[in-house]
């Protein structure tokens, strides 16, 4: 729009302007709605402002040949601030780009009209999107009171009412009580047992935080994770701490009986040990050496580990980031570097980067990372004079030694990430090939690799003797590996004891599988769990379906359980004694249990519960951290109900509603 157009009124319609040329031009007429609401008025010597003819406010509009448009008159009608439409006067006519206003044509694509139809300001909605977004992109609660965010809302939408802390506070305890509720409904349909774990926090305050997260396998044998408390505990070192959370997560959630491991990181005492134990669901806590209390965390051990080796070459590590920090902090010494490594046709594709000191991965990413561009350190200070920290050969090497050891750590805890699948039996392999290679470096003849290795060995070692159990038993329901993978490494790890050990796993096993064999068979047989899962399980209209659905045949069940004990126990001899599976890449083991559980209707709920147990009791985002987790000031400041539900419901939110709405649609049928 431009100031060659005429003023809209009574009689100057047929007007003409001239130039400074004195050449008459015909003008065109005004079609934007906005005119059916203003009027324009000379107030001074090539000066022109547009009035509302409801509130009489004036607008700039032209100022000599500089035109102001009709942004700001569309958003004084459309946004509601015309004093006389927030009155209600006439508020019918004054709809958001109504194409009819008083017969006008509708406006054209230049004047960014809506494509959609107006859509009523609703605050709930908006208060319920302002919770959702707290909560998810943790912002402080009392961001909603800052007058920045304020304006920045009320230049969106005049009528949002503020909102007070208070209020926010309400509403994301709100939706963490309507999140809760859904995931309650999905878990009451989970058919095995649950698997904890206990990651231990700190405050400013002194106050502990337990962060209690159960794993899970579905009806259609899909593995979950959720986070399901996080309990303020105001003595963390009490024998209690532990017991009293877990005790608070059963009854909450209803799981009282459904409890089958518990993995944690806090150093405990044996009566805090005793305190926990009767809180699982096995008859005989003592199982498999008492391992299903998992009290070692792989991620604490091998962080334990990689601390070590950081600080064995703490001064090699300080040069290399120094040499890093050069390059990287000037965008020339960078194109310095780029073109040195281009000429010497170094084919390495990694890129240099600064390690986080509080994440030991990105300290072993950046020593690989360097090692593999070492030829261009030392040719550096050739192309540029004020590089003088390169280096020397015998400092890399010790780098590629560091490296070395740390790769076999960054990926064992790699493996922990997946939340997916099963990582126990992955986890096994590593393990014990780490342990076994520390072994061997024990007895190296370069006193720094024998030293570091003998320091490392002796905290795999710990892990080994309190998990190894466990992570066996795992491997065992692996019908790629089951006893075969056990007995090699075990002669690996124990050489002319291992007979010994390998026993042990094999009484776990057998002890595990007499204990899922003394359940009450109605909970047992595949045609209970099969007629509730899907549609497989139906027959319309069919009376031998209700029969074997109501409790007329439970004498029946009995006289089955007594008199079959023979058979149903050498359902885990068969298991075991067929041939293994080939081994493939991506094998998914709970679909293959899946498949099978028809075949082996005991074992299949014994391999659920079992590849259920995580052995790292942290989150996936912190498996590398090697300083102590710690509530920051602003939560700690909250109240624990308040902390709670906005963790919890950021965790659950990312799953979303769909994961949720799916499951409970297959337990229905």
């Amino acid at each position: 729009m431009t100031d060659m157009e005429i003023i809209p009124g009574e009689n100057n319609s047929q007007l003409a302007l001239t130039t400074p040329e004195t050449q008459p031009i015909k003008r065109r007429k005004k079609k934007s709605m906005v005119w059916e609401y203003f009027t324009i008025e000379n107030v001074s010597a090539g000066c022109r402002r547009a009035y509302c003819k409801r509130c009489k406010q004036s607008f700039a509009y032209s100022t000599g040949s500089k035109v102001a448009g009709t942004s700001h008159l569309k958003r004084h009608i459309a946004k509601g601030t015309c004093p006389s439409r927030s009155r209600g006067q006439d508020n019918s006519t004054l709809t958001p780009y109504n194409t009819k206003m008083g017969g006008s044509e509708p406006p054209k694509r230049r004047y960014r009209s809506p494509s959609t139809p107006f859509i009523p300001y609703e605050q709930d909605r908006c208060r319920h999107e302002i919770a959702r977004m707290i909560i998810m992109h943790d912002y402080p609660l009392h961001m909603v009171e800052h007058p920045g965010f304020i304006a920045f809302v009320q230049n969106l939408q005049p009528q949002f009412d503020k909102m007070s802390f208070n209020t926010v506070q309400g509403d994301c305890v709100a939706t963490y009580l309507r999140e809760k509720q859904s995931l309650m409904k999905f878990i009451e349909g989970i058919p095995g047992r649950f698997c904890l774990t206990l990651d231990m926090w700190s405050s400013n305050l002194t106050l502990g935080y337990v962060f209690i997260t159960g794993h899970f396998v579905d009806m259609d044998w899909k593995l979950h994770r959720r986070v399901f408390n996080v309990i303020m505990e105001p003595y963390p070192d009490s024998h209690s701490a532990l017991s009293h959370a877990v005790a608070a997560c059963l009854s909450d959630w209803s799981l009282e009986g459904k409890l089958f491991s518990l993995t944690f990181n806090h150093p405990l005492s044996e009566v805090g040990l005793e305190n926990l134990r009767p809180l699982l669901c096995v008859k005989n806590p003592l199982i498999l050496n008492g391992q299903l209390l998992v009290r070692n965390c792989i991620a604490h051990t091998m962080s334990s580990m990689a601390k070590d080796v950081l600080g064995a070459g703490e001064e090699i590590i300080k040069k290399i980031r120094d040499s890093v920090k050069y390059v990287k902090m000037s965008e020339s010494h960078e194109d310095k570097f780029v073109q040195v490594k281009n000429q010497l046709q170094v084919p390495s594709e990694k890129s240099l980067f600064l390690d986080n000191q509080t994440q030991w991965n990105t300290t072993y990413q950046m020593l690989a990372a360097a090692s593999e561009l070492k030829e261009v350190f030392d040719c550096l200070d050739s192309y540029d004079p004020d590089y003088k920290l390169a280096p020397s050969m015998e400092d890399w090497k010790l780098a590629e030694t560091l490296c070395s050891f740390l790769k076999p750590l960054f990926d064992a805890v790699s493996i922990t990430t997946a939340t997916s699948q099963p990582t126990a039996i992955t986890l096994f392999h590593e393990v014990w090939r780490i342990h076994a290679d520390l072994g061997r470096s024990t007895t190296s003849e370069d006193p720094f690799i024998s030293n570091l290795a003998k320091s490392m060995l002796e905290k795999i070692d710990n892990y080994w003797k309190e998990c190894s159990l466990v992570l066996a038993i795992a491997v065992v329901m692996d019908p790629r590996f089951k006893m075969k993978l056990v007995e090699f490494s075990f002669t690996k790890v124990y050489g002319e004891d291992a007979a010994t050990h390998i026993k042990t796993v094999d009484d776990g096993v057998h002890e595990l599988f007499l204990e899922y064999m003394s359940l009450p068979l109605p909970l047992t047989p595949t045609y209970a769990e099969e007629g509730n899962a899907g549609d497989n399980g139906k027959t319309d209209g069919s009376h031998q379906g209700n029969l074997l659905s109501d409790h007329g045949l439970t004498d029946f069940d009995v006289y089955i359980m007594e008199t079959s004990s023979q058979q149903m126990k050498s359902e885990l001899d068969q298991y075991l004694e067929e041939s293994l599976l080939p081994r493939v890449q991506e094998f998914d083991v709970l679909g293959w249990w899946k498949v099978n559980k028809m075949k082996y209707p005991t074992l299949s709920k014994m391999a659920r519960d079992i590849l259920s147990i995580r052995l790292s009791a942290v989150a996936p985002d912190s498996i590398f951290d090697i300083t102590e987790k710690r509530l920051d000031e602003y939560r700690s400041s909250l109240r624990p109900e308040t902390v709670e539900a906005l963790i919890c419901a950021k965790d659950w939110l990312h799953y979303g509603d769909s994961e949720v709405s799916n499951a409970l649609v297959k337990m229905e049928f």
